[in-house]
């Protein structure tokens, strides 16, 4: 009996390779290309000016996702109350201590007010369960659990779905710093979210993290 050489070995194994590949393409990743929220280094004046730029397109009056960002963090009523004009689909906590890099936390949230009160326990078992790559960061970590916990006015950021009109209502709220609306055709779950923070004065970035804990 005639022995297959070793390089035939190699070519069968190569052509078998390329016929799986050929049988099953791998599928592209999904891309997220859609986002909410200023980018780094961003100058806020900016951000404020597209922001109210994406609430003046209204001619489908489609609802749409959009991102409500706080002047200060508030508490979790006035969340529930944005929730009687707009669906709330998502919250963002982060626990205001002054000069210190505190996480930022978002849970996700059905369309129950009664959800929407729960949310911050979540955030702050979320935030007891992580675990950090420096011990201050474990410790501003520890802190805000604790602080969510306790019922903190720590919300930074909604995400809510709405029609333009009833998003520029929101806007319009005083505890309400600038709402950003995605267009219609954007899916849940496909967009990034990053709330313009209360210390975001000039330009978007990260503030001193030389504070005591």
């Amino acid at each position: 009996m005639t022995r297959a050489t070793p390089w035939a070995a190699v070519v069968v194994l190569v052509l078998a390779v390329l016929l799986a590949g050929w049988m099953s393409p791998v599928r592209p990743a999904s891309v997220r290309s859609d986002a909410l929220g200023p980018d780094h280094g961003e100058v806020v004046a900016d951000y404020l000016a597209r922001a109210g730029d994406s609430l003046a397109d209204d001619a489908d009056g489609l609802p749409r996702w959009g991102l409500v960002s706080f002047v200060a963090p508030v508490g979790m009523e006035t969340v529930v109350a944005l929730g009687s004009d707009v669906r709330v689909g998502q919250i963002l906590f982060r626990v205001p201590i002054d000069r210190v890099q505190t996480p930022l936390v978002s849970i996700s949230v059905p369309e129950n007010p009664e959800a929407v009160r729960r949310a911050q326990a979540a955030a702050a078992g979320r935030l007891s369960a992580l675990r950090f790559g420096t011990e201050r960061a474990q410790r501003a970590g520890a802190v805000s659990a604790q602080r969510l916990a306790a019922g903190c006015e720590c919300v930074v950021g909604a995400v809510v779905r709405g029609t333009p009109a009833q998003l520029r209502a929101v806007a319009a709220v005083p505890s309400v710093r600038v709402v950003e609306a995605l267009p219609p055709d954007a899916v849940a779950g496909r967009f990034s979210v990053s709330p313009l923070l209360p210390e975001h004065v000039d330009k978007v970035v990260p503030g001193p993290d030389d504070g005591q804990l």
